[in-house]
């Protein structure tokens, strides 16, 4: 079993800056793609960014380089920092775990992730 718990969410001004980490737990050796999604209320949850056990990442396009995914394997962490956050990123952050190892162009899909954490509440005013 996979267990992951995000932290470090919260509400920020537009421009600033928050850094969501996700510890994982059990038998983390088992995700071979770790990302993070988010879902909006009413929308679809939607990919934001992953990295495989290899640490090669993938972004979603609509970000334009303001996010970046890291792993600190030492202590079993995800971590996104986010920057310039505009109000359309407010959302509930989801760190998540696959299992299988998928192609690339699949990875920003949130149905091959079968491990998932509680997520995290990220809120952008103007």
């Amino acid at each position: 079993q996979v267990q992951l718990v995000e932290s470090g969410g919260g509400s920020v001004q537009a421009g600033g800056s928050l850094r969501l980490s996700c510890a994982a737990s059990g038998y983390t050796y088992r995700c071979y793609h770790m990302g993070w999604f988010r879902q909006a209320p009413g929308t679809e949850r939607e990919g934001v960014a992953t990295v495989n056990s290899g640490g090669r990442t993938s972004y979603a396009d609509s970000l334009q380089g303001r996010f970046t995914i890291s792993k600190d394997n030492a202590e079993n962490t995800l971590i996104l920092q986010m920057n310039s956050l505009k109000p359309e990123d407010t959302a509930m952050y989801y760190c998540a775990c696959a299992t299988a190892r998928w192609p690339d162009g699949l990875l920003l899909h949130a149905g091959i992730y079968d491990v998932w954490g509680q997520g995290t509440q990220v809120t952008v005013s103007s």
